[in-house]
């Protein structure tokens, strides 16, 4: 029985953090529409997947998850579900017939359209919104939010990198960023609802360009920074091409703009990354790296990896060993190479490199960055670190979350504290992605 209705919606949200604000914004445009958001699947009449398309396995757990629906609709007559994102503005009306179950599919720029493609599968009719609007920034909707703490705020849309591995501009449309004014205004709403802590968001956020004054990001960062100085500042993702001296500059001077980078470079070789199309040398690169720690002591800085690139050399996959070596990541996400029809790889080079040494070559990427990162998180032992508390540890209700201004999580002694303190908290110990310590009245005190 769906005791929330056939007006109550469910999204299951996949994939990255743009996906997530996306989210928001389609749950305020269906309920502007009298719609009302369910706690669980159990509860609605409306089951929406967000979904992304940038990885094979991420399709692939989408696909199973329609599989689960098929059933679910078998004993449930009247359960409409929707598609939305990445993936049907990737695969468009294959999808009906790939997944019967599917009754109508949104593309990033049609969110507007849903309750309109609703309506028609009340009727028995199979719709499809997936035209590009390179207007289409949802500009004047107050999107959703999960939580009173964090929010994202997006800036820009769509991506103009074609870098050879990624469907973005093929599932995204061309960048499109938000005007100054609308982001500025965004940013002290949600200081004035109390929000601790705001990441602006773009498939490539540094080549953010206000589309009346050609404001750049590191004026617009230094802009929302100065909006809510008592508010943690974040931003993700960038493009190592874009990544400015007066960005950087900016990240150093602004005391609440938090000292993490999230800098995907992908391969160590340069011959790779012209393979990928990514615009620059891995010389480049660690330019960047070197000018990022001369200006921000302190910095940490993350990474994305690509193993088993089309034409990668064992020559190139050691490149790619010397960097993480060279720069110590303190978190890299890491991936092997699996092919996306209609992007420039699969057009014009050949995956020419067995599943097999692509997992042998991820896992050696792996082993060794999860040794960097056990290394860094040991030399925090004994450090004391300002914490933003989040949530409940998942292991133990006596035990707090948060997270520090470099992105490391902590896991500390509850006492009296709750979600939303900042607090000072002395490591005791680590694991290779978690610091773990108490907290330091003491600090607390002096500070």
């Amino acid at each position: 029985m769906r005791t929330g209705g056939s007006k109550a919606f469910f999204i299951h949200t996949f994939g990255c953090q743009m996906n997530q604000a996306d989210s928001g914004i389609i749950t305020a445009i269906l309920q502007q529409e009298g719609y009302s958001a369910a706690e669980s699947e159990v509860d609605a009449g409306i089951i929406l997947l967000n979904t992304c398309a940038v990885r094979e396995n991420a399709v692939d757990r989408i696909e199973h998850y329609l599989q689960h629906l098929h059933g679910l609709k078998k004993r449930h007559k009247g359960l409409i579900v929707g598609l939305a994102g990445c993936v049907p503005q990737f695969q468009k009306e294959e999808m009906f017939s790939m997944f019967p179950v599917i009754d109508f599919l949104a593309g990033p720029d049609t969110y507007r359209t849903l309750p309109l493609l609703i309506e028609q599968a009340r009727i028995g009719l199979r719709s499809s919104s997936l035209d590009f609007n390179p207007l289409e920034t949802y500009e004047g909707i107050d999107p959703v939010r999960q939580g009173p703490l964090s929010a994202f705020v997006p800036v820009m849309r769509g991506c103009n990198n074609m870098c050879a591995f990624c469907v973005v501009p093929f599932t995204r449309g061309r960048e499109r960023s938000h005007p100054l004014s609308s982001v500025i205004s965004e940013v002290r709403q949600l200081v004035e609802s109390g929000y601790r802590e705001i990441t602006l968001l773009g498939q490539n956020v540094n080549s953010y360009c206000e589309p009346e004054k050609g404001t750049d990001f590191a004026t617009l960062l230094d802009a929302v920074s100065r909006e809510a100085p008592d508010a943690r500042i974040r931003f993700t993702t960038s493009h190592p091409k874009d990544i400015s001296e007066a960005l950087v500059r900016v990240i150093a001077d602004r005391p609440n703009i938090c000292n993490h980078i999230h800098l995907p470079v992908q391969s160590g070789s340069s011959k790779m990354l012209g393979l990928m199309n990514r615009g620059h040398t891995i010389e480049e690169y660690r330019q960047k790296i070197a000018l990022i720690r001369e200006k921000i002591p302190g910095v940490a800085i993350t990474t994305d990896i690509i193993a088993g690139f089309c034409g990668e050399e064992e020559s190139d996959h050691q490149a790619t060993l010397d960097l993480l070596t060279d720069v110590r990541f303190d978190l890299a996400y890491m991936f092997y190479y699996s092919e996306r029809p209609g992007t420039l790889a699969a057009r014009t080079l050949e995956d020419d490199l067995p599943e097999s040494l692509k997992k042998r070559r991820l896992q050696e990427i792996i082993d060794l960055q999860n040794s960097i990162s056990d290394k860094l998180y040991q030399e925090a032992v004994g450090t004391v670190v300002e914490v933003l508390a989040e949530s409940e540890s998942r292991r133990s209700a006596q035990q707090l979350m948060g997270r520090t201004d470099t992105n490391r999580v902590v896991v500390f002694d509850r006492e009296h504290y709750k979600a939303g303190d900042l607090l000072k908290v002395r490591i005791t110990s680590s694991t290779s992605a978690t610091l773990i310590g108490k907290p330091d009245q003491r600090a607390d005190a002096a500070s």
